[in-house]
């Protein structure tokens, strides 16, 4: 244990320092001032409506899309009939 002797200092004041004559001292002695007359304390900023905008959107439904076998089956008759043209081409001439 220790040996020294403490004295009793004050518990040091949490918080913002008392500025006398401050702006922030004046509005706090003008609500003190208020809730003593019977007044209400309030939040400080009114609650603000919240501003909505109607907006109307038109969604169009895609055509499902291909699968891969279905599009490789197309690319193929494709070709396919791109060369049996050109052989039918050739056989003209």
């Amino acid at each position: 244990m220790s040996t020294k002797k403490t004295t009793n200092t004050p518990a040091a004041k949490r918080g913002r320092p008392t500025v006398e004559g401050s702006k922030r001292q004046a509005v706090l002695a003008m609500r003190a001032a208020k809730v003593a007359a019977g007044g209400e304390i309030k939040r400080g900023r009114p609650a603000g409506s919240k501003k909505t905008t109607d907006i109307t959107v038109e969604v169009k439904a895609k055509a499902p899309k291909a699968s891969k076998a279905q599009r490789q089956a197309a690319m193929t008759q494709k070709l396919a009939d791109a060369i049996v043209a050109d052989v039918n081409g050739a056989f003209e001439a």
